[in-house]
């Protein structure tokens, strides 16, 4: 008995530590990766160097980004951080 009254508060800290920490962690990295595979051509991103562009073309594991001046550069898929505005005619 006193085993598990000295093991109740370890248990209890990490019990809390998933609940705070790792879970929420886990469904953000969740939602990235599904935001990064519904990448579409046309939807304007944010790159996490904070480039604005247009996704131009998409492969496996990259991403052709057609800037405003309309230069195009090559980026891995991993490199966009957000969906600013979805193509239009896509629900």
């Amino acid at each position: 008995m006193e085993t598990l009254i000295t093991l109740l508060p370890l248990i209890l800290m990490f019990g809390l530590m998933y609940l705070f920490l790792i879970r929420p962690q886990q469904k953000r990295q969740k939602k990235i990766v599904e935001m990064q595979s519904s990448l579409a051509k046309g939807d304007k991103v944010v790159t996490i160097g904070g480039l604005h562009a247009i996704i131009d073309a998409i492969d496996e594991g990259q991403v052709i980004l057609k800037c405003g001046d309309g230069n195009r550069q090559t980026y891995d898929r991993n490199a966009v951080r957000e969906v600013v505005e979805k193509q239009q005619g896509v629900m």
